[in-house]
């Protein structure tokens, strides 16, 4: 009798324990965060391309929430990448534009590098338990000797390019992909973060061959392009696939967006890419903004409006396109850590607010405004507009000198054809003030700490050393 009970007890506890632990991981989600690179609005079957076919994201916005006002906070990669890893705006740490190589830093007053001592949201998800990943792109630093690794940031894993280089850019095949998925196999009975950033559409352009034969009767340009975008549509696909096989798609976010709208198409002189590596060029990026005024480097629509598709079964409903809420990059932060029941940090003020009242089917009032500042290029066509604010319905764009600027009604005009900035200029005025005043608050001089030894003479290294100014390094 005393065997039976006790066996009995033992049988008890362990059923409680798989119940505690299931509820455990109920409350900590896993999340993974697929972020694309030069995609337009435009690139998704969905979102009406005749020509590039999306099946896995078209099934995805069919399971979750299709966001039609989401934007990125940088029309080039770095900086709106580091928007989405700070919750705040990249300005705050003087990222303006791509990280390239100190001399092209110093002459921006750019950093070498994100700051690692800084808000890195997979850090704080790291310290609330979860297991970390970052696969694929990085592009948050220049790759010098002394650049942060990327378990500085919060990762227990990593393979990326652009950053220390544990894998080569892919030729044949999102190679991150498979990181992933090994990843997800590992810790499935772990809460989990992922941060798989994908190198599909940008150049250099590797397309299959199987890819090229599926889309064999588009012209060169657009065969070459639509074949890109279904390696990335695969890469989801394939996250989607595993995690139902794994049982882990109830409790799991998935998140897809780009970091800024598609590239300029290049002329015939670019069909080959003349960088490292060498693969197919500008000539054929061809993606489409759905319409929307600008590119890759503006700051109008077509360079910040970028697809933003959430799937979360047991949170996000089905099927829903959300017209309404004004989403963005510095958003995703305070989203993820909300979502898995993690207090904001006292001593850290997001510039973003969470989605989760629109993820829940409930829309987003936003109560913050959004601000844009694009210090790149070295053309009229990128240089304007320079600076950008969104409050409400409304936004400004302002050029450099503060003289030029236009207004949008974006209610009423989603693609920013109408400026009213002379019709309403006291509207114009209010914003005007506005992102002024955001600018004066941000720094004049790149963090020294996150400084390459190798900057020009007078700048040391990191060691305890002074530079040229004589800024400590710590």
């Amino acid at each position: 009798m005393k065997k039976t009970i006790i066996l009995f007890t033992c049988c008890l506890i362990t059923a409680l324990s798989c119940v505690l632990h299931a509820q455990t991981n109920a409350d900590k989600p896993n999340i993974i965060f697929i972020f694309a690179d030069d995609w337009g609005y435009g690139d998704l079957s969905a979102h009406g391309s005749t020509w590039v076919e999306t099946p896995h994201i078209d099934q995805m916005i069919n399971d979750g929430m299709d966001f039609s006002n989401f934007t990125v906070n940088s029309p080039v990669c770095s900086p709106s990448r580091v928007a989405v890893m700070t919750g705040q705006f990249p300005a705050r740490q003087s990222i303006h534009q791509h990280f390239q190589g100190w001399k092209a830093h110093e002459k921006r007053g750019m950093p070498d590098w994100m700051d690692p001592k800084g808000m890195s949201f997979p850090r704080e998800l790291q310290k609330a338990g979860y297991v970390t990943a970052h696969f694929g792109k990085w592009h948050l630093g220049w790759s010098s000797k002394d650049a942060p690794k990327e378990n500085e940031y919060g990762y227990d894993e990593y393979a990326t390019f652009n950053g220390s280089k544990t894998i080569d850019i892919p030729k044949a095949g999102s190679i991150g992909v498979d990181y992933a998925e090994a990843f997800i196999k590992k810790n499935k009975d772990k809460p989990f973060f992922i941060n798989l950033w994908l190198h599909e559409a940008h150049t250099a352009h590797f397309p299959q061959e199987r890819f090229m034969n599926q889309f064999g009767e588009l012209d060169e340009q657009k065969q070459v392009y639509a074949s890109i975008i279904a390696e990335g549509d695969e890469a989801v696909g394939r996250i989607a696939k595993l995690l139902k096989e794994l049982g882990l798609e109830e409790n799991t976010l998935v998140v897809f967006s780009t970091d800024n709208g598609p590239e300029w198409e290049g002329g015939e002189d670019e069909k080959q890419h003349k960088g490292d590596p060498v693969g197919l060029g500008k000539y054929y990026s061809v993606g489409e903004t759905g319409g929307l005024k600008g590119q890759k480097r503006s700051l109008f629509a077509g360079g910040i409006r970028v697809p933003f598709v959430a799937k979360w079964p047991k949170v996000i409903p089905k099927g829903v396109k959300d017209d309404t809420s004004v989403v963005t990059a510095v958003d995703l932060l305070p989203t993820f850590l909300e979502a898995a029941k993690i207090p904001m940090p006292k001593d850290f003020q997001p510039d973003g607010e969470s989605m989760m009242p629109a993820f829940k089917g409930d829309g987003l009032n936003r109560s913050k405004p959004i601000f844009w500042e694009w210090l790149g290029g070295t053309s009229k066509a990128y240089t304007w507009p320079t600076l950008g604010v969104r409050d409400g319905d409304w936004k400004l764009v302002v050029d450099v000198t503060g003289d030029q600027y236009e207004l949008y009604d974006l209610k009423t005009d989603w693609k920013e054809e109408h400026d009213l900035a002379k019709t309403n200029p006291k509207k114009a005025q209010e914003l005007l003030n506005e992102v002024h005043a955001w600018k004066a608050t941000l720094p004049t001089e790149a963090n020294a700490d996150c400084f390459s030894s190798v900057r020009s003479k007078g700048k040391k290294d990191k060691r305890g050393k002074k530079n040229k100014k004589g800024n400590k390094n710590k």
